[in-house]
């Protein structure tokens, strides 16, 4: 009886799944330190969430349309995740930094991040303060001028969601458009 193909194909399927796949934004330059408020008005830094994956998405409170409706789709992914994987879902936290400082003051975003989960952290600060995030995550910003006697604008910015490691370093991009079992998928994915 000879054992060698067997025994090969075992070793050649074992070296298949011992190979990991990189991250998608292995090595990006997205992301950095900073220094933000948070919704109840205490100073956050990155390193308050080193050790934590962190799901990072950019938007406003006072958007009409797309940012409640991308958060909502990111919660329910994350809270899906949580529940499936309890010990792994605690290391994740989902971040939302306004593109907005102007008008999204920790109250706002303490009513905005309240009405999706007790878990998401809403982070704003300075213009400056909010600049230099963006910057650092690669998010475009246009705040648009109102119309004469409105004092409502839009803001114009990047969609992007990311899912940063616990040294704070791109993952992968997370789809906000996407049902939340294939959120939940994503995380599955890469959170260890």
């Amino acid at each position: 009886m000879n054992l060698r193909p067997p025994l090969i194909a075992l070793l050649l399927l074992a070296g298949c799944q011992a190979a990991s796949v990189p991250a998608p934004l292995e090595g990006a330059r997205i992301g950095g330190p900073f220094a933000l408020t948070d919704q109840n008005g205490r100073t956050r830094t990155d390193r308050d969430f080193a050790g934590k994956y962190r799901i990072m998405y950019f938007g406003y409170t006072f958007c009409p349309d797309v940012c409640p409706v991308d958060v909502a789709h990111l919660v329910a992914g994350y809270r899906a995740f949580a529940k499936a994987d309890p010990a792994r879902g605690a290391r994740v936290v989902p971040i939302f930094v306004t593109v907005d400082p102007a008008r999204d003051t920790p109250e706002a975003l303490k009513a905005f991040t309240a009405a999706f989960d007790p878990a998401l952290v809403g982070l704003t600060g300075t213009q400056a303060q909010v600049d230099a995030t963006t910057r650092a995550y690669a998010v475009v910003v246009q705040i648009q001028k109102p119309a004469p006697g409105n004092p409502n604008y839009l803001v114009d910015h990047s969609r992007a969601a990311y899912l940063m490691d616990p040294d704070g370093k791109p993952l992968a991009l997370l789809s906000q458009d996407a049902k939340p079992d294939v959120i939940a998928g994503e995380l599955s994915k890469w959170v260890k």
